[in-house]
């Protein structure tokens, strides 16, 4: 397994030679095809040293754009109409956001090498959006963790929760559409406001309403604990090393990189539990190069090139084995950041509701206006 989020890469194209790869890859099918395939991918998703070795197992080309949220890999799909990408690394809990307008097929699984992944993750896709009609969408990718990144020195916790963001001497830094889940996480521990920890919030718009409502409530009332917002790991960081943020609900890739920079930077699961997400494979509708998809998505399936990626990320790659070739850094972060009790303690985001989105927005407009 796996830990860290994103870091945002400018969109950028990069490119390969050819010799080329089937839809599943074999060393001794070098040459049976070649070509180009169009990847829109996470910033920090896709590195260097993961084009190499696609590019040199198989010889096609990597066309790499990327994307900073979910919200701007949405809005560009839509907008292209489903065109201009063969793969594409959407939160699988977007998914239901992408299949009514048809911008996602569905995958051959034929064409796939689905022993590669860990089980128990292409079964729990499944109820967190991944198929659609009965025909499997997107495909398990990465796992990782939301919770609370602290510089140790300036607030040596023992224990954190979300509500140590808004305690006497934080600065703290969140995304807004995240925080008003880790406070409402925060608030039902605490029997302030029931929320099924904050399940009722996908229940019915009258019940996300009345929780978020409490949630907003109380963020605002604690303004003065806030140094930052941020939207991409990016401006995370930033948050912490230009804005003076000491703490925050941060994706693990922030706490971690931090991490290997200072060990005064911890990042740990509240008690409340880390907020989970997993992130997955599609081919998009509009797919041009159908072939080179298939090679792409089965190179990542590759033990050694999910570990690059675990390596390189810290996040938790779906693959079996992965771990193995991650690395003893991360190895280390893994054991520290988890055990058995805040594993079995996680909360998963949960595949999006017609309304949740733009309900949510609300109160994200509010936050950031108060």
């Amino acid at each position: 397994m796996t830990i860290s989020r994103r870091s945002l890469l400018k969109s950028t194209a990069i490119a390969g030679v050819a010799l080329a790869a089937p839809a599943i890859l074999k060393t001794q099918d070098a040459l049976a095809s070649s070509g180009t395939v169009n990847v829109f991918a996470w910033g920090d998703y896709i590195q260097a040293n993961m084009i190499e070795k696609f590019q040199k197992d198989t010889g096609i080309t990597i066309n790499l754009s990327t994307f900073g949220s979910n919200d701007e890999a949405e809005q560009k799909l839509k907008a292209a109409g489903g065109k201009g990408f063969d793969v594409i690394f959407p939160s699988v809990t977007n998914g239901p956001n992408y299949y009514p307008d048809g911008l996602l097929q569905p995958l051959d699984e034929s064409k796939v090498q689905m022993d590669k992944l860990i089980p128990s993750m292409v079964r729990d896709s499944v109820s967190l959006g991944a198929t659609y009609r009965g025909d499997r969408m997107l495909l398990p990718f990465d796992w990782g963790t939301e919770a609370v990144t602290f510089d140790s020195n300036a607030m040596p916790l023992d224990e954190v929760s979300y509500g140590s963001l808004f305690q006497d001497g934080a600065k703290s830094a969140f995304r807004q559409k995240s925080v008003i889940m880790g406070v409402g996480l925060y608030l039902d521990a605490k029997g302030e406001i029931k929320s099924n920890r904050m399940l009722d919030v996908y229940k019915s718009e009258e019940d996300a309403r009345r929780v978020w409502d409490a949630c907003a409530a109380y963020i605002i009332a604690n303004k003065d604990k806030v140094a930052a917002f941020w939207n991409n790991a990016t401006e995370a960081t930033n948050a912490f090393k230009q804005a003076g943020a000491n703490i925050g609900q941060t994706w693990d890739t922030t706490g971690l990189l931090l991490n290997r920079e200072d060990a005064k930077w911890k990042y740990r699961m509240p008690t409340e539990g880390g907020i989970t997400w997993m992130d997955s494979m599609g081919v998009p509708s509009g797919a041009a190069n159908i072939e080179q998809a298939y090679a792409f998505i089965n190179a990542m399936l590759d033990p050694k090139m999910a570990g690059l990626f675990s390596k390189n990320t810290g996040y938790n790659s779906a693959v079996a084995g992965a771990a193995e070739h991650a690395g003893a850094e991360y190895k280390a972060q893994f054991n520290e950041v988890y055990n058995a009790q805040n594993l079995a303690n996680l909360w998963w985001w949960q595949a999006d509701t017609p309304w949740f989105a733009p309900l949510r927005q609300e109160y994200v407009d509010k936050i950031t206006n108060a």
